[in-house]
């Protein structure tokens, strides 16, 4: 089966789609990359998203709007993933959408809403979509965060010692393998990965300028000029999010530009390098103490933040580097780029979904009970899913791309 998956993160930069061909062979899924596209929100499309993103205020009209824009993006997104890397064989679309708001308080998640209106997505492709992936799990007790623990496990099963794997983006996630309650697995949002940094570069590098050139830190060339502020570390790492226990889930809800500037005015002003510089270490930092009582024995990196650097350098200084360290790898070294990694695991979770098979574990989410994740929006005439599994693959194994026959 064909799949593509869709995504766009806390970043909120780009849409990343990836194409997989998947199959089960007994209690293993079977994943065979068939290539990833991505293509950038529009620059009129970005700035009003993110005008319309916490903590500012918005109405139910640009709610639609972008409910409908994104839509449009997602679907354009799909028609070219199908045609450029399925040969226009997609047999199912997985789009997870863009997440807008993440109702958590106090530890607890009481909703969450992406948009990009599926039903653009299967106009345009004919094809069945499935979305909403979140919600269930949410209606189940848990998190609704982070979704890709259940790829993260099949995936990362049987290796040696306890893996731990950790995505990089707007917010940085980790799941790990081998340990949890009675040895189960264990899944959380660790804190700000790139959402602060982002933040900073758009506030302080163009000189506060909303038309600025930059949006990130490219290569880690601010952080790499800048010097680590003690007085602001310390501050930051006062958040009390890092001490709640797992399973947890956080957003830019919380980690926004005013809280930055919240945590900036118990210090007085900084260059913008020593800032980003500060802020890149907070995420070294703040990954590196959540995994650690753990016991990992290697982390395993994706996401946009492995572009960057400094932050990987520093983040393996956190670790402990070699030695005695625990390694820090990417997923590209196991057969899945970092870019895209959760663009496939989207796509997984859109086969489980499409198959009628539980994707979330609980121990992960902190949901009551596995859920099947997610809304079927049909194709069109013809387009059926396939006859539901009574079983769910345990394993998930990469194989190397081969070309469509």
């Amino acid at each position: 089966m064909r799949v593509v998956g869709m995504m766009s993160g806390t970043s909120y930069d780009a849409i990343d789609a990836a194409a997989a061909d998947l199959a089960p062979d007994g209690d293993t899924l079977v994943l065979t990359p068939l290539g990833m596209i991505s293509t950038a929100y529009e620059d009129g499309l970005r700035a009003e998203l993110a005008g319309a993103l916490p903590p500012a205020a918005t109405d139910l009209a640009t709610v639609c709007r972008l409910d409908t824009h994104i839509g449009r993006a997602f679907a354009a997104t799909a028609v070219r993933a199908d045609l450029e890397l399925c040969d226009g064989r997609t047999d199912l679309t997985a789009s997870h959408g863009q997440t807008v708001y993440h109702w958590a308080e106090s530890g607890r998640v009481y909703g969450t809403l992406q948009i990009g209106e599926p039903a653009w997505i299967a106009e345009a492709t004919g094809r069945p979509v499935v979305s909403g992936f979140r919600t269930r799990d949410v209606a189940a007790g848990g998190q609704g965060a982070p979704l890709v623990s259940v790829f993260d496990v099949m995936w990362l099963r049987g290796r040696p010692g306890v893996p731990v794997a950790l995505n990089l983006g707007g917010i940085a996630n980790v799941t790990v393998i081998a340990d949890g309650p009675g040895g189960a697995p264990l899944a959380f949002d660790t804190g700000p990965a790139n959402a602060l940094i982002d933040a900073a570069v758009r506030e302080l590098a163009d000189g506060g300028d909303p038309g600025g050139a930059r949006s990130m830190d490219v290569d880690g060339m601010l952080a790499a000029r800048g010097t680590v502020h003690p007085g602001l570390l310390r501050t930051l790492l006062d958040e009390p999010y890092y001490a709640l226990p797992a399973p947890k889930t956080t957003g830019k809800e919380l980690f926004h530009l005013p809280y930055l500037r919240a945590a900036l005015d118990t210090c007085g002003p900084l260059p913008a390098e020593d800032v980003v510089a500060t802020l890149t270490r907070l995420t070294a930092r703040t990954v590196a103490d959540a995994v650690r009582p753990f016991g990992a024995t290697e982390v395993i990196a994706s996401g946009g933040g492995t572009r960057n650097p400094v932050l990987m350098r520093w983040l393996r200084e956190e670790l402990g580097g070699g030695g005695a360290g625990v390694p820090l790898r990417t997923s590209d070294e196991l057969g899945l780029p970092s870019g895209t990694k959760e663009a496939y695991a989207f796509a997984v979770l859109g086969w489980l979904t499409a198959h009628g098979l539980p994707a979330t574990l609980p121990s992960c989410t902190g949901a009551r009970h596995p859920s099947v994740l997610g809304s079927i929006t049909p194709g069109g005439a013809g387009r059926s899913l396939p006859a539901p599994l009574t079983t769910a693959p345990d394993r998930l194994v990469v194989r190397a791309p081969r070309t469509l026959r």
